[in-house]
């Protein structure tokens, strides 16, 4: 089991491997496909500062955040899958969700150093590992409005790293 915590540096993204379990500590953001086409645009737009995201070594996890908790969404729908891409170039360093992706998606996940995560079927545990909550931007959105978390081990296994997948 590797211990991580955000920010997550270029060398700790480096020695992530398929299939080796992570526990993930500290600021994470949530999107789904709803919000991260908007979130790529202000990538475009240089604009995330206006609304105090850093996404440099950050952790993206595909969701929405309810009352009832959060618990990940298939991440080959095509807005989540086609914003990894942009996201990955901004500084995100693990995208987590559940699913496989496609071949596209893991090169270009190893073409800036990031990989993908996948949930286990714990979604009711995960509550327990929240910290904290904040609304980050899009409210318009409700539950599918881009948050941030502050989470403490959070579980998760590599999905896809430096061009290979466990699909």
């Amino acid at each position: 089991m590797k211990t991580l915590t955000t920010p997550i540096s270029e060398e700790a993204a480096a020695q992530l491997h398929t299939g080796d379990m992570i526990l993930i500590t500290g600021r994470i953001y949530c999107g789904r496909d709803a919000v991260l086409p908007k979130i790529c645009r202000l990538i475009e737009k240089n604009a995330l500062g206006q609304y105090g995201i850093d996404l440099q070594g950050s952790v993206i996890f595909h969701t929405a955040v309810s009352p009832a908790g959060v618990g990940p969404t298939s991440s080959n729908k095509l807005e989540i899958e086609e914003s990894f891409p942009a996201l990955s170039k901004a500084g995100v360093k693990i995208h987590l969700g559940k699913g496989a992706i496609g071949k596209n998606t893991v090169a270009a996940l190893n073409r800036f150093n990031s990989v993908y995560a996948v949930i286990p079927p714990v979604t009711a545990l995960l509550g327990e590992n929240m910290v904290s909550c904040r609304l980050a931007a899009f409210p318009e959105l409700g539950m599918e409005a881009f948050y941030e978390l502050v989470v403490k081990e959070y579980p998760a296994m590599i999905g896809a790293a430096h061009d290979k997948s466990i699909y």
